[in-house]
């Protein structure tokens, strides 16, 4: 009965790890938000995903984030491979609103703050 329960146990562990939900993670967008903006990178290594997702559940995005994912086009682009196509959708969203008043992104950025 005990070395039931213990495999029991053991395959639950493993299901959890193996069955669970994939991470979603996009370190290539902040590579590319570094460089692009390289005098606000220490307030982007700290933000991190914050940047785009202002809560810590990630499926929650800021106007920002929506506005970079609707300018970059598709899910997951790479830095290595598409660095113009990523440098390009955070070019392109500077002249958007923010939610700051009679600010845009981009007016942000060149005040040294993050947008949002």
């Amino acid at each position: 009965m005990r070395k039931s329960l213990t495999w029991i146990a053991c395959c639950a562990v493993v299901a959890a790890f193996v069955g669970g939900p994939e991470a979603q993670a996009r370190p290539d967008y902040l590579k590319a938000f570094n460089a692009a903006y390289p005098t606000l990178k220490a307030e982007a290594e700290t933000a991190k995903c914050g940047i785009c997702h202002p809560e810590e559940k990630k499926s929650v995005r800021s106007d920002y984030g929506k506005a970079f994912g609707t300018a970059v086009g598709e899910k997951n682009v790479k830095f290595a491979t598409d660095e113009k196509k990523l440098t390009d959708a955070l070019k392109k969203i500077e002249s958007e609103k923010s939610a700051t008043a009679g600010k845009t992104y981009g007016e942000l950025i060149k005040e040294g703050k993050l947008p949002k």
